[in-house]
């Protein structure tokens, strides 16, 4: 960029490696099941101008089934692809060659993402390209470990390193004029919020009484609804909703206050609140509107509950029939999930009536913040949501919800779900996985980097620059 900050970084090396992440119980949503996942673990070395050198790590689950829902392509085939995705970029960051910023480096990097999306799925015999939301997916890990890198090796917090102090761009680069001479300290927090509540995922097969059981699995985490909130002392719920039935939608959410009116009374708890996700599964606006009549008429609290409905129509913004979220927006905010790729397609969404958007690490640590910088501006309602994500996951984006102003509970369903890699970290991170009062400890994220330390076993083969000789 030509600015030579003394804090740039350069790339030294860069490791991508897969975790295997088996089940506890089978997750639905948007008419697919997940039964297991791969983590993408990456670790970044960097060094300054003056040589300091550090690794950072980040590491998100491929999510394919959710990132690249296509009827010509299998399960199998894009969790491959996206694997394959992430190798490549993991040899493309380390042969950057420039110093910058960690948002820079990921901003010109990232030029690269639809050309190798062609590419890679050319290679494995995929028919089609990996598609946006694919791309941010696989290479958000090593978004991640840059920017954690980067405040490892300038022993800071990475949030407080996004100032015009160390970047060499205001904001007008990444987005438009209307962000002249801004930079992203302006809409992130220089501590984390103490706590954040936590969203519990109440999946399409998800039990919500003992009668529903029909496979207890063999351990001893809750498996019922009133179970979990008995355990947890959970007041945040996310109900995924069929989307295309509207009679068994109305039907959940009213079981699910039934359930809810009980646990809660029995722990003394008034207040609890929902969100609602269709996963994009709605034909139009109208859908949701009767769905909230249906609501309100039959059971008003339950309704008046509802904080938020998530991404009710289709991703595909440029089509003819893309639906218009306007009056919906009048009744209850309504998020951008699934359409939220970049900076265009935010715009492109408060045209169409979106109040909200929802952030979610898997998209990349700098397309996270610039979202988070865009909302902010327009007003916009902010949550934070997960892709089922486990372990240092689950840390990275909570550290993300805990800088963001205006968050108001992070989502989080590995402990649910897969809750195997939460293990070794939560002897490090106890509040953070031990949940006992609805609430994770997101002031215990204020270390170096991330906000989060790495632990003993984090380390692995770096792939190094061609232009290095070694770490």
């Amino acid at each position: 960029m030509g600015k030579d900050k003394a804090t740039d970084i350069r790339i030294l090396g860069v490791s991508v490696d897969f975790e295997p992440v088996p089940f506890r119980a089978p997750l639905k949503f948007g008419g697919r099941v997940v039964d297991h996942t791969f983590l993408i673990n990456a670790r970044v070395q960097v060094e300054t101008r003056d040589r300091h050198v550090a690794t950072g790590f980040g590491s998100m689950p491929v999510g394919n089934v959710w990132a690249w829902p296509s009827p010509d392509v299998e399960p199998a085939q894009s969790e491959l692809a996206m694997k394959a995705y992430a190798t490549r970029f993991g040899e493309l960051f380390a042969d950057y060659p420039d110093y910058g910023h960690p948002v820079e480096i990921q901003f010109n990097v990232g030029a690269e993402f639809h050309h190798q999306a062609g590419k890679v799925s050319q290679e494995q015999g995929v028919s089609e390209p990996l598609p946006e939301l694919a791309q941010l997916v696989a290479t958000s890990p090593i978004d991640a470990a840059l920017h954690d890198a980067y405040g490892r090796v300038h022993k800071a917090s990475s949030y407080n390193l996004l100032s015009a102090e160390y970047c060499n761009e205001d904001l007008s680069y990444f987005l438009d004029d209307q962000f002249a001479s801004e930079y992203l300290d302006q809409y992130t927090s220089r501590e984390p919020v103490a706590t954040l509540p936590l969203y519990h995922l109440i999946g399409a097969l998800d039990p919500l009484t003992a009668g529903d059981i029909t496979d207890r699995p063999d351990d001893s985490l809750p498996v019922t609804l009133g179970e979990w909130i008995a355990a947890d002392g959970l007041t945040h719920l996310k109900i995924k909703l069929a989307g295309d039935n509207l009679d068994w939608d109305v039907a959940r959410v009213l079981a699910i206050e039934a359930v809810c009116v009980e646990a809660q009374t029995a722990r003394g708890c008034a207040d609890w609140y929902y969100s609602c996700d269709f996963n994009e599964k709605c034909e139009s606006a109208d859908y949701v509107i009767e769905f909230l009549d249906r609501i309100t008429a039959d059971a008003p609290a339950a309704c008046d509950r509802i904080q938020y409905i998530e991404q009710p129509t289709s991703r595909d913004l440029e089509a003819a029939s893309a639906a218009k979220m306007h009056e919906v927006a009048k009744r209850k905010p309504v998020v951008i999930d699934e359409a939220l790729v970049d900076y265009e397609s935010l715009l492109k969404c408060r045209e169409l009536g979106y109040s909200g958007v929802a952030l979610k690490a898997c998209k990349g640590q700098t397309e996270s913040l610039l979202a988070a910088a865009a909302a902010q501006k327009f007003g916009m309602f902010l949550c934070v949501q997960d892709l089922t994500c486990p372990g240092g996951s689950f840390l990275q984006s909570s550290s993300l919800a805990a800088r963001i102003p205006g968050i108001q509970a992070i989502e989080g369903n590995a402990r649910q779900y897969c809750p195997g890699p939460n293990q070794k970290w939560s002897q490090y991170y106890p509040s953070m996985f031990e949940i006992s009062d609805g609430t994770v400890g997101t002031g215990r994220l204020n270390e170096t980097g991330l906000g989060f330390h790495l632990p003993e076993w984090n380390s692995a083969r770096m792939v190094h620059s061609q232009d290095d000789t070694g770490i």
